[in-house]
């Protein structure tokens, strides 16, 4: 895939930062203030660092899952169901996340 990946809207914003993948709650302290949280899903646990977050990315979900309804709560932007984006977006990789089109894009070569 190129550098644009293609998700759903789950809380309208824009935000252009560094991403840091987090699998499972071992991530956790490794992230940092002002990153862009990419996860498969996020769940209760996570809440703590997607408050650290200037965006969430996530490889599942809806506009009602958990990352969504939270990213709202916070006014983060959101993009979900974005498939395979854990897997594409690596750690240190700038990005835009354009969460009122629903369009993550790689900013770095």
């Amino acid at each position: 895939m190129g550098r644009k990946l293609k998700g759903v809207a789950g809380s309208k914003g824009k935000a252009v930062g560094i991403v840091r993948v987090v699998e499972d709650g071992s991530g956790f302290s490794q992230f940092r203030e002002g990153e862009i949280l990419v996860t498969e899903e996020t769940r209760p646990e996570f809440v703590p660092i997607m408050k650290k977050a200037k965006a969430v990315v996530t490889n599942t979900g809806g506009v009602l899952c958990h990352a969504a309804i939270i990213s709202r709560e916070l006014k983060i932007p959101c993009i979900v169901g974005v498939h395979g984006a854990t897997k594409i977006l690596k750690d240190g990789d700038k990005v835009e996340v354009d969460a009122d089109s629903g369009v993550v894009v790689r900013l770095n070569p």
